[in-house]
């Protein structure tokens, strides 16, 4: 009755022991890809395109496009028609670029105003380039209209790819936000650095009267 009881413990210890093992090679493979992942991230400066308002994520994008061979355009922002940048080239391609915060995904709009302006611009293709993600909605209208949408990880790719010699972090430390005004009391902000961090933030012109800050990449 008993004869078979050191069987069902061996064979217990053997499963648990595949379990365990599986467990590590599990948690040894996410920590490959966290190292991974932290490396591209650290060779593409994505985490300063996250810092960037909009003026300077397109003026970084243009940086960009140009050393693939394009002439980039910025559109006017009075009247840019949904588009941020033309591309000139080989094809003509119009582009919206959009800096969101990682949490923010981009929807089902920017794919409507892009596929507009497509036709605007007399363009051959049309783009959407974002530092975050998109909704399903906006992917599967894009898929729909034949509109291209980089992410964030393809645009880390593509970074990396290009090497470009204008880096993200260059772009940030250098080229000013837009400017913007007070909320509060409606007169001009000025960019500070923060001396807790080093990053950047608006600040009222007006301090210490006015005490309003801002984030760059509101």
């Amino acid at each position: 009755m008993y004869s078979n009881s050191p069987n069902i413990v061996e064979l217990l210890s053997y499963i648990l022991g595949i379990y365990i093992i599986f467990h590590i090679i599990k948690w040894g493979y996410r920590k490959i890809q966290e190292v991974y992942t932290l490396k591209r991230m650290a060779k593409s400066g994505i985490r300063f395109i996250d810092k960037m308002d909009g003026h300077q994520f397109e003026v970084y994008l243009k940086a960009l496009f140009k050393e693939l061979g394009y002439h980039p355009e910025v559109t006017k922002k009075s009247r840019d028609f949904g588009a941020d940048l033309i591309l000139k080239g080989k094809d003509r391609i119009a582009i919206q670029a959009k800096r969101y915060g990682i949490k923010n995904r981009v929807g089902i709009k920017a794919v409507q105003e892009i596929y507009a302006a497509q036709t605007y611009y007399k363009s051959d293709k049309a783009w959407v380039v974002t530092n975050s993600l998109f909704t399903k909605q906006a992917e599967e209208l894009a898929k729909a209209c034949n509109v291209k949408l980089i992410d964030r990880y393809e645009l880390q790719k593509l970074i990396n790819k290009i090497n470009p010699e204008q880096k993200a972090e260059s772009v940030y430390k250098h080229i000013n936000p837009k400017e913007r005004k007070c909320p509060k009391c409606k007169n001009d902000m000025v960019v500070r650095n923060s001396k807790q961090n080093g990053n950047k933030f608006f600040g009222c012109s007006q301090f210490p009267h006015c005490t309003h800050t801002e984030q760059i990449n509101k």
